[in-house]
């Protein structure tokens, strides 16, 4: 346990600073970190002010959004080489003459850049891990098993490179985090040189869930009803199997027929939403078309107090007026907060299986929301399901069928259950989850790493020459853009 006291200048690295529960991470750790006295500046490669949380855009945090000259693509390809090539431009711009200099450096998501903030910036780093990048890329992964896809043989063969580097980087940080245990787990087996990792569980700001929500703002108004509600907080992404709560919330209708309480029942999916990824579009595209298949009506949504975005995609058909399904993109803050405290939301649906941690169950339980998650990865760890007084959650296999059964278990609950299972699981958020509990984990790694000394850059030097090697011959025969 460290025991010094000393305030840090700490600078963040995240590649793109959205909406996502990396990006929560992220700002709640860099407020906590305030909260206890350090000097605080995040650095990305995009902030996008209509995509983005509020803290990162209303003064709370002091963002630096360096623009590179690099697209996320060329043509639909080569996401991960020119992620590297974005994040080197961030890289860059902070080892310049004359930039800030910092105690330590955080860094999540992409390690490139960790062996150039030590080697060339002599700066110690501490690294969260939230998943390794080979396994996202490489398959569907089930813990025991990654179900690598066939491609090409030229993309099997430009993924080999990429893997090494995620290794080899990583593996050059001061300190390495993990969100969970199942992600130190997985990571040990697949990134086997990387040993000594430590747990730190992402935090929430309980502060903000029990602030006072305005039922006058048209924002809130917009999402609220006295409706039974379920609740789906995601990120429109196919890897989120939102399809799952869509098809369980169809399945319960014959269950709950005949129970007055329940009549009406809606569904509300609310998460990011970035109309520049493909994988967005064409998710949203697939959960409307799957209200169709199942006959529900819907309607889709984004916040007033945004910055305008544009028309708002795949209206056809929408029902305005009292929809069964609800789609909101981009929700703010109290739109959250109103949702998960609105006395009609009967339980949170969290639908990613293996997912590496997952704040949506903490921030539902945090707010005395029952759960119901996939029985595996993050979840596990931070919902209890037993069938006594320790019960926060359920988690079952990932059967529409199975949830349904659950769901309607769930919402027939009597106010004395619902009232107990709200207590036990917001004490469980407090005490483990909290973000002050996450600020102090994070605020000891990052003093332990500042006061290791004096870098030793042997090891790094060797990765950046052949990083230098490695980008010659992938990026020559590409033809770049200069500028976005």
């Amino acid at each position: 346990m460290a025991t010094q006291t000393r305030r840090l200048r700490v600078a963040f690295l995240h590649p793109d600073l959205g909406i996502g529960g990396a990006e929560r991470l992220v700002v709640d750790a860099a407020l906590g970190l305030q909260g206890l006295g350090h000097t605080v500046d995040i650095y990305t490669s995009h902030h996008d002010s209509g995509h983005c949380f509020e803290e990162t855009r209303d003064g709370s945090l002091r963002v630096h959004h360096i623009t590179p000259p690099f697209p996320r693509s060329i043509n639909g390809k080569f996401h991960i080489l020119l992620a590297h090539l974005r994040q080197l431009h961030l890289t860059a711009f902070l080892l310049q003459p004359g930039a800030p200099k910092y105690d330590v450096y955080f860094v999540d998501q992409l390690s490139t850049c960790i062996p150039f903030l030590r080697t060339i910036g002599h700066t110690r780093v501490v690294f969260y891990l939230h998943f390794p990048d080979k396994l996202l890329s490489n398959g569907a992964f089930e813990e025991g098993n990654v179900r690598r896809e066939q491609g090409s043989l030229l993309k099997r063969i430009y993924r080999l490179p990429m893997d090494w580097l995620e290794e080899a980087t990583t593996r050059q940080a001061d300190i390495i985090l993990a969100n969970s245990k199942f992600t130190a787990r997985v990571s040990k087996t697949y990134l086997p040189s990387i040993r000594d990792l430590t747990v730190v569980y992402p935090g929430i700001n309980i502060s903000a869930y029990e602030s006072e929500v305005d039922h006058s703002d048209h924002d809130i108004i917009s999402v609220t009803s006295d409706r039974p509600t379920l609740l789906s907080l995601n990120r429109f992404e196919k890897k989120k199997n939102v399809g799952l709560a869509i098809e369980a919330f169809a399945r319960l209708q014959p269950k709950i027929a005949n129970n007055p309480n329940l009549q009406d029942m809606r569904l509300v999916i609310a998460g990011g939403y970035d109309p520049r990824l493909e994988d967005n579009t064409e998710t949203l595209t697939f959960l409307i078309n799957l209200t169709h298949a199942f006959s529900l009506t819907y309607n889709v949504i984004t916040p007033e107090s945004l910055p305008s975005q544009g028309p708002l995609p795949h209206k056809e058909g929408a029902t305005p007026a009292n929809p069964q399904v609800l789609f909101l993109l981009n929700f703010t803050t109290a739109q959250r907060t109103a949702l998960l405290l609105n006395p009609s939301t009967k339980v949170l649906l969290y639908t990613p299986t293996n997912e590496h941690f997952g704040i949506g169950p903490v921030e539902a339980m945090g707010c005395g929301v029952p759960v119901l998650a996939c029985n595996t990865g993050g979840p596990t760890e931070s919902i209890v399901d037993h069938p006594n007084a320790q019960r926060t959650g359920w988690l079952e296999k990932p059967d529409a069928y199975v949830w349904a059964d659950a769901l309607a278990e769930i919402v027939s609950m009597s106010p004395e259950e619902r009232e107990a299972i709200a207590r036990r699981g917001k004490e469980r958020a407090r005490s483990i989850f909290g973000m002050d509990a996450m600020a102090l984990r994070m605020e000891e790694a990052l003093i332990e790493a500042a006061s290791m000394g004096e870098v030793n850059s042997a090891a790094g030097t060797l990765v950046i020459m052949f990083f230098g090697f490695l980008l010659a011959y992938l990026v020559g025969p590409l033809v770049l853009p200069s500028s976005q």
